[in-house]
């Protein structure tokens, strides 16, 4: 089961004037149940664009998106908020915490935003999440007292909470040191071959495409490149 559908998927930003910019081409892309993928490419090739189209973020200038089996092309604002909310787990390269509210706190954020309640059911689950990524002895701690590599493995809890069948990630690595990333990289897959959520990562970092099953490369804002390892 294809949980990401992008069928001919075009991209335009219009700078004033005459002047376009095309960040995607034409690009038709599948990523099943369970994937855990890489999107590579060279600054400006149009990989965070498509990333954002796949997140609802932002929407084509032609093509079709599908989350889950449902198009988004023709779906409001708030409808497609709730999709989002539901299906898709963003992790960016800034973290957005917010500073005042513990980690506990940041984790159970996205089930509130969904209509939830702060009960011991949710307060459970932001525990676990905490637990997985290795935080449970700080859920206390407000974020600001936290290293970068701490604040990410929230964000990841984060992200995790409302259930999502999807997890993109844009350079979520980017600011930390070697040591820091592969511990995020490592939680990445644990969750990926645990609990079975598909991860689609954007990453410049060759050695951490690597350690994916399937690599994507964009080049020119098209699919230059589609390797499964």
């Amino acid at each position: 089961m294809n949980v990401i559908e992008l069928k001919d998927i075009v991209k335009t930003y219009d700078m004033g004037g005459a002047e376009e910019v095309h960040a995607l081409r034409g690009v038709s892309v599948s990523i099943a149940k369970n994937e855990y993928v890489a999107i590579m490419g060279p600054s400006g090739s149009g990989k965070s664009t498509l990333l954002n189209l796949t997140g609802s973020l932002d929407r084509p200038s032609s093509g079709k998106v599908e989350i889950s089996g449902k198009s988004t092309e023709k779906m409001g604002k708030n409808d497609i908020a709730r999709l989002r909310n539901k299906e898709i787990g963003f992790i960016f390269q800034f973290h957005h915490l917010i500073p005042e509210l513990t980690a506990r706190e940041n984790v159970i954020l996205p089930h509130l935003i969904a209509g939830g309640k702060k009960d011991k059911v949710s307060l459970k689950r932001a525990d676990d999440l905490l637990d997985l990524v290795g935080l449970s002895k700080v859920r206390d701690n407000l974020v600001t007292k936290m290293s970068g590599g701490q604040q990410q493995r929230v964000a990841i809890a984060r992200a995790l909470m409302n259930r999502p069948s999807i997890i993109l990630a844009d350079e979520p690595t980017g600011n930390l040191d070697t040591e820091s990333s592969d511990q995020i990289y490592n939680i990445f897959r644990k969750i990926n071959s645990d609990i079975g959520t598909t991860f689609v990562i954007v990453t410049h970092n060759r050695k951490i495409a690597e350690m994916t099953d399937r690599i994507i490369e964009i080049t020119d804002g098209m699919i230059s490149l589609d390797l499964r390892r």
